[in-house]
């Protein structure tokens, strides 16, 4: 187990990010990228299950977490440049070890073909691109983005944390009790206006994304990996809502890693490090170990 989370705030591309780190500084990095709608509080069970003697470094993306939120919308080329900055100031002069779990995977996996010098490993925890979206989508997608311009979307308050332990629990039904309860409170923050709980998250990411998502242009990213990747997938493949356009093309989008392994983690839906981090800590150990 990893000496205990040290947080800290730095500044990326005129926004403050919040950080969360584990372990000795010469110890090997390993920089852990979280999904949508969470924080980089979603690795602790992972980081405390660890066994070799790492360097863990996780971010909270802008808007997520503790980090800055955008004045407007939210754009995939704004985290590649985060993720970019991030990795200079965190490792200037030698690759790192990357793994991301969803959005966060979907980020690396981009970032590590668009900068393969900058990436030793790349672990893609069940991010692995999304559905191809259809070029007739553009008009209701841009008319949708405006009217939410207008009307951005906001979240309910919670009236607990309880509350909100228990709808961690109906979504991923393997969570512990004791870690949906830490998990709660890590999601989200007291607000004394209104008496009740909101979630960190801006609430602006679930406007929608008016760049329609191109998978060929994923997948020329993809080719260009230089590393060995590896894909880690939930034992309930079907567990995400994206999944099924996602699982049914997974044969021409493998076929653009050239260096690729698969690893599947029984006993877990979409969130695996949350239900199994023991399982998980077990393969990104072994993988990064032989990278």
């Amino acid at each position: 187990m990893l000496a205990s989370c040290q947080k800290t705030f730095i500044t990326l591309r005129q926004h403050r990010h919040h950080l969360r780190s584990w372990g000795n500084e010469r110890s090997p990095l390993m920089v852990l990228l979280h999904g949508w709608m969470d924080s980089s509080a979603t690795f602790q069970f992972l980081v405390e299950s660890l066994q070799g003697d790492w360097r863990v470094v996780a971010p909270d993306w802008r808007g997520f977490g503790d980090s800055d939120w955008n004045q407007g919308s939210y754009y995939s080329a704004d985290y590649l440049a985060d993720l970019d900055a991030l990795l200079d100031h965190e490792s200037p002069d030698a690759p790192v070890l990357l793994a991301g779990h969803s959005m966060g995977a979907m980020v690396a996996g981009l970032y590590a073909g668009i900068r393969p010098e900058r990436v030793r490993a790349l672990a893609l925890i069940e991010g692995f691109g999304l559905p191809e979206s259809k070029p007739d989508e553009a008009p209701g997608r841009y008319a949708r983005w405006l009217k939410e311009l207008r009307q951005p979307p906001a979240f309910l308050p919670l009236a607990s944390l309880d509350l909100v332990a228990a709808k961690l629990i109906e979504r991923n039904s393997r969570l512990a009790p004791a870690r949906a309860a830490w998990l709660a409170e890590a999601l989200t923050r007291f607000d004394a206006g209104s008496g009740q709980w909101v979630y960190r998250a801006d609430p602006r990411h679930k406007m929608v994304n008016p760049v329609l998502y191109r998978l060929r242009e994923a997948q020329a990213c993809w080719r260009r990996i230089a590393c060995p990747v590896q894909w880690v997938m939930g034992g309930d493949m079907w567990d995400h809502p994206m999944a099924k356009g996602v699982f049914d093309t997974l044969e021409s989008r493998r076929a653009c890693f050239a260096r690729l392994s698969e690893a599947t983690v029984a006993g877990a839906g979409h969130m695996v490090q949350w239900e199994q981090p023991e399982a998980l800590a077990r393969v990104l150990e072994t993988f990064f170990a032989g990278a």
